[in-house]
């Protein structure tokens, strides 16, 4: 897989250079703009009260299908919102379709993302939609979620605070072991059986942390819970933790051996030979709360039946970005710079696997 293009979010070195320089006019309102790891801008709309808002693709993933390429992405939204504490109120979509996209296709995708805003309780607000030549992309457009709230009730990912205890819901490489199942079943069958296959296909209804959120925050938030909360996606759960570390400028402590891999995930990683912790993992809550408040933001989410574990905490910043590795080794964490799931799917599609 070698030589193949980089695919996925931009570096951080290049945001960092490029983009976080350049935003636009200044505004004093504006409490939370653009950073690594942080997943919402929070903006001043009045007394105590603030507007959250994000943004990402919307896509349509032939291996998955319409609707649930549909209902994964508005999650995806949703999951970003949703670290602020508040649930998505309001959506926006934007659709570039490629010309060769059905109307009855676009029908059954639009009527999955209106169901699942529905069920969510967000109401679409407003959106463009056309075909465009050109377009022959999986990323078939773009999704704003926003939502108004107290601010004293709004979290964001610079909010950790050294001796916080940093936790990770369901595990590592969801979404890396849904999507690879779906768009390889004949070689991973090979591999795992026809129940492991079917095992890891069901994955891709756990590629979302809306209800993780939304429930953990019931033990209380900031400095009586739940200080920050991450969505885990490209870079993996590993970089998830050093995105919510860098946000609240502490370091790192992570135990790799308490980071769940389900068999599922790595057998299918042993097939593509990439590394669970660093790859695609929607689905993956990460999050930090008081130490008192460990045990019962842990059964807290056990019974919604979400699987939780503590895997290391917050340390200060001078002290680095640092784990323990599976032989007990401290090791310096990195970025990383490419999560090897582009590289996997895309290698595998061109290798003719099927």
């Amino acid at each position: 897989m070698t030589g193949l293009p980089q695919y996925g979010k931009i570096s951080k070195d290049f945001f960092n250079r490029m983009i976080y320089p350049r935003l636009g006019a200044k505004n004093k309102k504006i409490l939370v703009g653009p950073a690594a790891g942080v997943d919402t801008c929070v903006i001043r709309s009045g007394k105590n009260q603030v507007l959250v808002a994000t943004t990402d693709p919307v896509s349509y993933i032939p291996d998955i299908g319409l609707r649930y390429s549909a209902w994964q992405s508005v999650n995806h939204i949703a999951s970003d919102l949703a670290t602020s504490r508040f649930s998505p109120q309001y959506a926006i979509f934007d659709f570039n379709l490629p010309p060769t996209m059905k109307s009855s296709d676009f029908e059954k995708y639009w009527e999955a993302v209106s169901a699942e805003c529905e069920r969510l309780g967000t109401a679409i607000v407003g959106g463009h939609t056309g075909r465009f030549e050109g377009v022959d992309s999986t990323v078939v457009g773009v999704g704003t979620m926003f939502s108004l709230g107290p601010e004293d009730e709004c979290l964001t990912s610079r909010e950790g605070k050294v001796g916080d205890k940093l936790l990770i819901t369901k595990g590592a490489a969801i979404s890396t072991t849904a999507i690879l199942a779906y768009a390889f079943p004949k070689t991973l069958e090979k591999k795992m059986g026809r129940d492991g296959l079917l095992r890891a296909r069901r994955y891709l209804r756990k590629t979302t942390v809306v209800k993780d959120e939304l429930t953990v925050v019931k033990i209380g938030i900031k400095n009586n819970g739940v200080s920050t909360m991450h969505d885990a996606t490209e870079g993996g759960v590993l970089s998830a933790l050093y995105e919510l570390a860098d946000a609240s400028n502490t370091g790192l402590m992570v135990d790799l051996s308490k980071i769940p891999v389900s068999r599922e995930t790595s057998a299918i990683c042993e097939v593509f030979k990439i590394d669970p912790y660093v790859s695609l993992s929607e689905g993956s809550l990460v999050f930090s709360c008081k130490p008192s408040k460990v045990a019962k933001a842990i059964s807290t989410l056990a019974s919604v039946g979400i699987e939780t574990a503590e895997v290391g905490e917050l340390i200060p910043r001078r002290e680095g970005f640092l784990a323990n590795d599976a032989t007990g080794k401290q090791i310096s964490i990195k970025y990383p710079a490419v999560d090897p799931y582009w590289q996997a799917y895309y290698g595998g599609k061109r290798r003719g696997w099927t």
